[in-house]
């Protein structure tokens, strides 16, 4: 059975993927619709829900963080598999809300191309160092919300340049961009080269199977 903090962890992902996928959409058809807008909404909501969930579920609202993570050993499969289900429910979920607002649905258009995946997969892999920082050096929530929202707008400013970047495979899925070599293939790739490449090269510890984001106090 599930207990209540497991039951919290999978809302806290559903909850915070959704949010993401919503806030993108969202700004992505208003007056300001700009590409950098849009990564920088995307940063702002990212840092204000790792503040909200972080000590719940560890705050990854994205498919390709969670296979990075579990890539690197940091999370455990049924975990990784639990979480990837839910966030990619929580992408649907927002995209049939967006669509309940506005009253407009979007075609599938997430078509192959080669350069789209490689601009999703630099800016993941920005993205994605971000997210080890804060594992990596055990960063206090405070300060990896603004590792992970600042590492995330970086890398989507990047990836625009040649892709919509989402970074995200739930959010893609959200925006009715899905496509396996490109908007889901591409940040799974930036994922896990970028957090194996951080932990071999720039970790000087690392933090055990412990839930990233996660603090433990120390008793006096």
């Amino acid at each position: 059975m599930f207990g209540k903090k497991k039951v919290a962890m999978i809302l806290a992902e559903f909850l915070g993927t959704g949010v993401l996928t919503l806030v993108v959409l969202a700004v992505a058809k208003s007056t300001i619709g700009l590409p950098y807008f849009v990564d920088i909404a995307a940063g702002l909501t990212i840092a204000t829900m790792t503040v909200v969930f972080a000590k719940t579920s560890g705050a990854h609202f994205n498919p390709a963080i969670t296979l990075g993570l579990w890539s690197a050993r940091q999370i455990k499969t049924v975990t990784a598999v639990v979480y990837v289900a839910v966030q990619l429910l929580g992408g649907i979920c927002a995209y049939w809300l967006y669509t309940y607002f506005s009253g407009s649905h979007w075609a599938n258009s997430g078509h192959f191309n080669a350069k789209i995946m490689v601009a999703e997969a630099v800016g993941t892999l920005i993205f994605s160092f971000g997210w080890a920082t804060a594992v990596y050096q055990k960063l206090e929530v405070s300060r990896a919300a603004f590792a992970v929202g600042a590492a995330l707008t970086l890398g989507a400013i990047v990836a625009s340049a040649a892709s919509i970047g989402f970074l995200n495979p739930a959010v893609a899925l959200g925006a009715r961009q899905w496509g396996w070599g490109t908007y889901v293939l591409g940040p799974v790739l930036g994922s896990v080269v970028g957090f194996n490449l951080y932990a071999l090269l720039f970790a000087e510890r690392t933090p055990g199977n412990k839930p990233p984001l996660k603090t433990n106090k120390k008793k006096s």
